[in-house]
């Protein structure tokens, strides 16, 4: 659609965004050299919450007990909107952005490596042109915009729906980062239950008198032996995983204390709860053949995500409206020279927008989003901040996060939400077809949480590993602080 075709208030927050294309990029690049671990993201709160207080927002810093998570609200009455995204980092995916091979900024350093830093930007951003919009036509509604801690852990928000912060909500939308413009409707990601195992013996030297020994590491062995067991077993959509945490101090000297850290996933809530229930008993029989305790912790349990088909319509006609990107000769060429490294299809970036899609094919990945989205019918942005076909996680992930690429795909995705919200707020329809369309989507599915109701969460998660790498990493940090005009 030409721009003078725009209704005034869509033009006002796509102009707005496109005149403070730096101050997106600045919040974005910011967010990608503090490179912060979930539950860490002490430096990337700050500078989200501080922009949206400058700008008028009242916000809530350490919501549900999370140190990092916060809620900042702006405006009265109905709708309300509560926007809401990650902006963790991964542990040794340091990566040098603009470089088209593996190099680290910090060596060993946690880093960006999917493009979380790009979801804070889109957020915050597009937040400050709704939060404008509101202010120069009126509209009724409230906006509320939430920073969720830990996502790569899957932690913080079943704690917010939990707690009742979405209780007022009438719509969400999240965004996030990828290769596409685009948005789908449907079941889109799996259930997830994470906890720790964590087995608990009888110290011994294990030359001279192993017999006394109740040996936990040889229960964490066998816990995985038995789980390795149970995969025959498990429906072709279901996935366990795991990590050692502890394993012991020396070789000479056999393990009290063992932990493992397993993720239990499936299609469904009740899947990912089963899953994880013949974990336990797993965990049971090692301790049993092994003469140790064991504990289990719950880290996270997430729902299934879904995304509504009615918030979806909305969304893409914005999507459609602002257009993808348009590409230098330069990005071209990087994109390619980074797909060709990471031995993918080379096509470069993507030049037109994603039909909209649903309901849509789940994958086996997991997003703590999920509890929203049966709470309250939730949308999600997709926006062109990556390079197609690079995987997450990985150092080619991390290459492009604080290039133009990333820049220019932010200020896409930030009109795309903002374009939503103005949206929203000013049609009550659109809001009543997202209520519809939902209440035919979940059925007769009644969310409860997965996590207990008493559970508090884990807030020195990754303390220790940030610590260790922050100082060398505020070398790094950009100086200058995003200002909208």
């Amino acid at each position: 659609m030409e721009k003078n075709n725009l209704a005034p208030e869509k033009s006002f927050v796509f102009d707005f965004l496109d005149r403070n294309a730096d101050a997106v990029a600045t919040i974005g690049d910011s967010v990608f050299y503090f490179g912060e671990l979930g539950m860490q993201e002490v430096e990337s709160a700050k500078l989200m919450t501080d922009t949206l207080e400058k700008e008028g927002f009242n916000v809530e810093r350490g919501i549900s007990g999370f140190p990092t998570g916060f809620c900042a609200t702006y405006g009265s009455g109905e709708p309300v909107i509560a926007l809401h995204t990650e902006y963790d980092a991964n542990p040794n995916n340091s990566q040098v952005s603009g470089e088209t091979k593996q190099k680290n900024i910090t060596t060993y350093g946690p880093g960006h490596c999917e493009g979380h830093n790009c979801n804070a930007a889109v957020m915050v951003s597009g937040a400050i042109a709704a939060k404008r919009a509101i202010d120069k036509f009126s509209f009724k509604g409230t906006l509320k915009v939430f920073g969720a801690p830990g996502e790569e852990q899957l932690i913080s928000r079943p704690y917010y729906v939990r707690d009742g912060w979405f209780d007022d909500v009438d719509v969400a939308i999240h965004d996030h980062i990828g290769g596409d413009m685009g948005t789908v409707y449907g079941l889109t990601h799996s259930a997830a239950v994470s906890a720790y195992f964590t087995f608990r013996g009888e110290t011994a030297h294990a030359s001279t008198a192993p017999w006394r020994a109740r040996d936990a590491l040889d229960g964490v062995v066998l816990m995985d032996m038995g789980m390795a067991q149970f995969r025959e077993h498990m429906e072709p959509t279901m996935r366990a995983h795991r990590v050692i945490k502890d394993g012991g101090d020396q070789p000479n000297t056999i393990p009290a204390k063992a932990t493992v850290w397993w993720t239990f996933r499936a299609p469904t809530a009740e899947g990912a709860r089963k899953v994880f229930e013949q974990g336990k008993k797993i965990a049971e029989g090692a301790a049993l053949m092994t003469n140790t305790e064991v504990d289990v912790e719950v880290m996270s349990a997430v729902w299934p995500v879904r995304t509504n088909q009615g918030l979806a319509e909305v969304i893409q006609n914005n999507l459609e409206l602002v257009g993808v990107p348009d590409w230098t000769a330069n990005e071209q060429n990087f994109a390619r020279k980074l797909q060709e490294a990471a031995d993918v299809n080379p096509e470069g970036l993507r030049t037109e927008i994603k039909p909209l899609l649903g309901p849509t094919k789940q994958r086996a990945p997991s997003n703590d989003c999920g509890d929203v989205s049966w709470k309250v019918p939730m949308g999600r942005v997709g926006f062109p901040s990556n390079v197609p076909n690079v995987p997450f996680h990985h150092w080619a992930g991390g290459a492009a996060l604080a290039t133009t690429i990333a820049h220019k795909g932010s200020v896409a995705g930030a009109k795309t939400l903002a374009g939503t919200v103005v949206d929203l707020l000013g049609d009550s329809t659109l809001v009543e077809r997202a209520k519809e369309t939902f209440a035919e989507e979940i059925g007769g599915v009644v969310y409860e949480p997965l996590i207990p109701a008493d559970q508090k969460p884990p807030i020195d998660l990754n303390r220790e590993m940030m610590e260790a790498f922050r100082t060398p990493m505020s070398a790094h940090y950009v100086k200058d602080k995003p200002q909208f005009l």
